[in-house]
């Protein structure tokens, strides 16, 4: 019996199509798809397809904490940014039920806006 073959080739393994769905995306915005954490590193409008990195390492807003490099990161779309609007999420070590988007490049303060996370397919 003949193997049934894998589907074609669609898409680079560092990222994933994306179409926003009541908003536009803007470039940087950490977009939480089920288990995955992705961002988007061009603007997407409303209703188009584009895509979102899965892979790379990023300056994201973080929550106050000191953060060691190598510290599981995790994002809080809901927390508060060090410098930011209130609830507009952050990226934060404390795990609870939040998803996993990497781990720390680059160790920060606990003042510190930004964390440089390595973000990875958990």
């Amino acid at each position: 019996m003949a193997q049934t073959p894998a589907t074609l080739y669609t898409n680079h393994a560092d990222t994933i199509d994306y179409t926003p769905s009541g908003s536009a995306v803007v470039a940087g915005d950490v977009i939480v798809l089920g288990s995955v954490v992705a961002i988007a590193t061009h603007d997407i409008a409303d209703g188009v397809l584009g895509s979102l990195a899965l892979e790379g390492v990023f300056k994201v807003p973080k929550i106050t904490g000191a953060n060691a490099v190598g510290t599981l990161i995790y994002w809080d779309p809901a927390g508060n940014p060090v410098n930011g609007t209130a609830g507009s999420g952050g990226a934060t070590s404390t795990a609870g039920s939040l998803k996993q988007m990497g781990y720390v490049a680059r160790a920060s303060l606990s003042g510190d806006e930004l964390v440089e996370v390595v973000l990875s397919k958990a």
